[in-house]
């Protein structure tokens, strides 16, 4: 199922990505040569739907065409058949991004295995840093997504954006997958078809490149906003939802990805059920705290404790495919990190 290259396939920087299938049979891993030796590994398309990696890639590489890239640059095209309908999956296959080292979810299928794969090669490479490129559908800022707060993961972040979120419980992931070898990040670039969203990524992705190694003192706590995710919430399989509509056993607020990345006081209301627990919130463990976080007063769903939330979307298949949003809390700086872990994987 993967395809592996040592040069760009023809046609590749002009080719939009709900064409790439055109030119790529389905995912594949592209290995292009650079004065450090130590490849950056970027993977973009691990959902179909979302195409800001794709246009940044081809903008930086125009960019290099007559002159050699500052570093080795591996990239990974994934879900190809998705994007050639404009879909985050097709019904047949699993998550992209749920079917790499670190879960058995999907362990069987011809994608884990494609993962696995392209986890193999690159840890056999010594990847210098791993990045996985995504948008999201719901009104969110720039954001990264890190599983460790060392000094060098952080620094990466800080490249992307000052809003960091620190999350644990996404086994499965690239980015949980390349955490335990080096530094790694998912980086939210908005919504997809936003040409500042493109830029801000294609610039993000060159100051990597000319990275020589990360530094190893801490992170300054002004220069960073940290948030910690809690909890997912999702809404159970067998329950219907829409968007300001009675009739549906869960009715959200029409407007509810406005409070993405806005502090919520308890009380706060995300819509209207008839049902006394109509959301499943799970915290990092896995661990089911529906009822800690939300309860149903007065026909209101309601939040019980202060949260931040993220991703919150009105893409009603995104929330089926993956989940309504994540809720998640400022968290101070640590300070106790050990330097030597922020130099994982920072020679060049």
């Amino acid at each position: 199922m993967l395809t592996v290259l040592e040069t760009l396939p023809a046609n590749f920087l002009d080719t939009p990505a709900r064409e790439l299938h055109r030119i790529l049979p389905g995912p594949t891993l592209i290995h292009l040569p650079g004065r450090r030796a130590q490849p950056l590994f970027v993977s973009v398309l691990l959902h179909g739907n979302e195409d800001s990696g794709v246009v940044a890639l081809q903008s930086l590489l125009r960019a290099h065409a007559q002159r050699p890239l500052p570093r080795a640059l591996s990239i990974l095209v994934g879900n190809v058949a998705a994007a050639r309908m404009g879909l985050r999956r097709l019904d047949t296959q699993p998550d992209y991004n749920r079917t790499w080292p670190g879960t058995d979810q999907h362990g069987s299928s011809p994608e884990h295995a494609a993962m696995r794969e392209v986890w193999r090669i690159m840890l056999a490479r010594k990847v210098f840093a791993s990045i996985d490129v995504h948008n999201n559908s719901g009104i969110n800022p720039y954001y990264s997504v890190v599983n460790r707060l060392e000094h060098s993961v952080l620094h990466l972040a800080l490249l992307f954006s000052r809003t960091v979120v620190w999350f644990r419980g996404l086994p499965g992931s690239q980015t949980s997958a390349f955490a335990a070898h080096c530094p790694a990040l998912t980086v939210e670039c908005g919504k997809p078809g936003a040409p500042a969203s493109e830029e801000h990524a294609a610039r993000f992705l060159d100051a990597c490149l000319h990275l020589a190694q990360f530094p190893s003192h801490a992170v300054p706590e002004h220069d960073i906003d940290l948030y910690h995710t809690v909890a997912t919430v999702r809404v159970p399989a067998g329950v219907s939802f829409a968007f300001g509509d009675l009739a549906a056993e869960v009715s959200l607020h029409p407007q509810l990805d406005h409070m993405n990345f806005r502090p919520l006081t308890a009380g706060k209301a995300f819509g209207r059920s008839r049902l006394q627990q109509p959301l499943e919130v799970r915290d990092e463990s896995g661990r089911d705290v529906s009822d800690a976080f939300f309860s149903t007063r007065d026909g209101r769903i309601r939040l019980l404790r202060a949260a931040t939330p993220a991703m919150l979307t009105l893409d009603a298949r995104a929330i089926r495919q993956d989940c309504l949003c994540y809720l998640m809390e400022r968290l101070a700086l640590p300070h106790h990190s050990a330097a030597a872990a922020g130099a994982l994987c920072a020679s060049a």
